[in-house]
């Protein structure tokens, strides 16, 4: 049976602490742009989604690098505002998506309802 000192229990629960403390703080904040949930802005969505997952620069990835490239792809400058300075990463819940849509569908000037 292993048998762990009072000190040692201290130090431990100490450092998770610290770890709890520190994480506890942090707030993720992204440019956010509206979007509407609708056929017509999900098929415009679809359509260059499609058409980049079937280029030449991503059709040959996988994973998360092909993801990456093809939200690259469908609008350069939504995804250089949305995800440059913070990469998605693997495991990670897009939670900037709806906004990165919105974004394209405001700049692509095909908003519809």
């Amino acid at each position: 049976m292993l048998r762990i000192s009072s000190l040692s229990w201290f130090l431990i629960m100490g450092i998770f602490d610290k770890c709890l403390t520190d994480n506890a703080g942090v707030t993720f904040t992204f440019k956010e742009y509206q979007y509407k949930d609708s056929p017509k802005n999900e098929m415009t969505f679809h359509e260059f989604e499609s058409a980049c997952e079937q280029s030449s620069a991503c059709s040959q990835l996988s994973g998360l690098t092909r993801t990456r490239c093809v939200r690259e792809c469908v609008s350069p400058s939504c995804y250089r505002e949305l995800y440059v300075s913070d990469p998605l990463e693997e495991g990670e819940i897009d939670v900037r998506l709806n906004s990165f849509k919105g974004c394209f569908i405001q700049r692509s000037g095909r908003t519809r309802n």
